[in-house]
């Protein structure tokens, strides 16, 4: 029995009919209504994940792009007969993150509504609803990175490229609609507003039609918990940071099974480990078996322990990912400075599926050409005021010129383009360096810097005044240990640890940090204030 099939429990006759409606009428042999009608005779209701594993059924048969255009067909024709799920979760459950996401997502396209109905244009209160909706990014993001590739582990993985699709139709609606808004555009800003909350709302209702309730059938607590944990890592959009989903027992089970592997019919560990570290040293290291940080492995030209290989990855002024001959992730450097967001589960996921569906064919003539050896690099960059980041991809080969995989290397390259001259001399000034525990503190300083404003003001006892039009570049300047401070607040903020700070630092004001942080504005200035003058003479 396909073990998909099994884990979701079909029933086979049940998804027969599903299959055959769906079929006949992707085919045109049926109309919307006469599918409706067969389906609400013989079937009454049907769940989410027999529609989901219908969807799934249909790959090799129909392309992902029939599906895609079919899709709202699709719900249309088990209109009255999908059983309109509950989604309720456990607290802090990354489906329930996803559920109060989308509750507060909704109240802010409901305030959308209401600015759309006003006759007056004013500015500010869009900024603020799109200054919201523009987090709606990192809701998707940890979808794509985290909750996709555990379902494509269980080979559910056609359901979730057709939504990937739909999530780049909401990110660039909301993108281009912002974009107007920023340039003033009023009125195409107006007209692409209905379309852009449309998109939204639609993909909202079927993560929580079909989505949500077939994932939380499909995976296990132990994946749930395991997912929770690099959610933390992607953050979240619009509501606070939620705790981490703790299930009892899970960590126990697993630390007791490790120990029961380890003791298998009363062999000792000590036994297993010495046993392991002779084989190691006279046939190479033995699958399965941990290597201790301190071992001294050979590399190419010279010796380094595991400890020191991970250090001086992990202190790489690059970021780097690794896809072998099978088109899998199997590596990506995680840097402090990391520019975007990974998480561990694309580690062993096909690289086409960590990417969206509109640049997987990219990403296929990349691969195709470096495995014939028709090409061996190829380069992109993203320039934006102020920031430079530059994106090389180059064909790894052993020394028979066979092809092993692919090499991203991903660099932050703004400050070096700003270079000029020569230095010969040894110069400590400002520049940055991965590594350095001073490196964001010194990213959030030198891009404060660059703006040109008036100082704080302070009164006669030296306290200084903040308001919501303060400037974040103000407060750095004032107050570097700001940006720790606002991460401690809420760890959205992270992303100004990043190269990103040197966009933010020019236009955010406390007010859009409010917005952000999802703080009430005067609660924020009182946090803020309080952390600026309390080393007042």
């Amino acid at each position: 029995m396909n073990p998909l099939k099994q884990k979701l429990d079909i029933n086979n006759e049940r998804y027969r009919i599903i299959v055959s409606v769906k079929e006949d009428y992707l085919d045109g042999k049926l109309s919307l209504e006469e599918g409706n009608r067969i389906l609400k005779e013989k079937l009454g209701t049907c769940t989410p994940d027999e529609f989901a594993y219908a969807e799934q059924s249909l790959k090799g048969v129909y392309k992902d792009e029939e599906i895609l255009d079919k899709m709202d067909d699709l719900l249309n024709l088990f209109d009255g007969v999908l059983v309109r799920a509950e989604n309720e979760y456990p607290e802090n459950h990354p489906l329930w993150v996803y559920l109060e996401e989308i509750n507060a997502v909704e109240k802010v396209a409901l305030e959308a509504d209401e600015l759309l109905k006003q006759e007056k244009f004013i500015k500010n209160p869009w900024l603020g609803i799109f200054d919201s909706l523009a987090q709606w990014r990192t809701h998707l993001s940890r979808k794509q990175n985290q909750l996709y590739p555990m379902l494509e582990n269980h080979g559910f993985d056609r359901p979730t490229r057709i939504m990937w699709t739909f999530d780049d139709g909401v990110r660039d609606a909301i993108s281009a609609s912002y974009a107007l808004l920023r340039e003033d555009k009023y009125e195409e800003f107006l007209a692409s507003v209905p379309e852009t909350l449309e998109k939204l709302r639609d993909l909202n209702s079927k993560e929580l039609e079909v989505l949500l309730p077939t994932s939380y059938k499909l995976l296990s607590d132990e994946e749930f918990v395991r997912m929770s944990k690099n959610d933390h890592e992607i953050g979240y959009a619009i509501i606070d940071p939620p705790g981490l989903y703790v299930v009892p027992g899970i960590n126990d089970s697993a630390a007791q099974l490790n120990a029961n592997n380890s003791s298998q019919n009363g062999v000792s560990n000590e036994f297993l480990n010495d046993l392991a570290g002779l084989l190691s040293k006279y046939v190479g290291p033995v699958g399965g078996t941990a290597v201790s940080k301190d071992a001294v492995l050979d590399v190419a030209t010279g010796k380094l322990t595991l400890e020191q290989i991970n250090l001086l990855f992990r202190h790489l002024p690059v970021d780097l990912s690794y896809v072998d001959e099978n088109e899998l992730v199997k590596f990506y450097s995680d840097t402090p400075h990391r520019i975007f967001p990974r998480s561990a589960n694309v580690i062993g996921r096909e690289v086409k599926n960590c990417h969206p569906a509109k640049s997987v064919h990219v990403v296929e003539e990349i691969v195709e050409k470096f495995r014939s050896g028709e090409q061996s690099q190829a380069e992109f960059w993203i320039n934006k005021p102020g920031l430079f980041i530059y994106v090389i991809y180059t064909a790894v080969r052993d020394e028979n010129g066979k092809f092993r995989g692919v090499l991203e290397m991903m660099q932050d390259c703004t400050h070096i383009r700003e270079l000029e001259g020569s230095r010969t001399l040894l110069t400590w000034d400002k520049t940055d360096f991965v590594g350095d525990s001073s490196k964001e503190k010194s990213l959030a300083q030198e891009a404060a810097e660059e703006v040109e404003e008036e100082p704080l003001t302070a009164d006669a006892d030296g306290r200084f005044h903040i308001d919501a039009k303060t400037t974040l570049s103000n407060l750095i300047k004032h107050s570097p240990d700001i940006v720790d401070h606002l991460i401690s607040l809420n760890p959205k903020f992270e992303k100004l640890k990043t190269p990103m700070v040197k966009v933010m630092a020019k236009v955010a004001t406390i007010k859009m940090i409010a917005e952000r942080g999802d703080f009430d504005v005067d609660d924020l200035i009182g946090k803020i204030d309080a952390f600026i003058n309390k080393n007042k003479k």
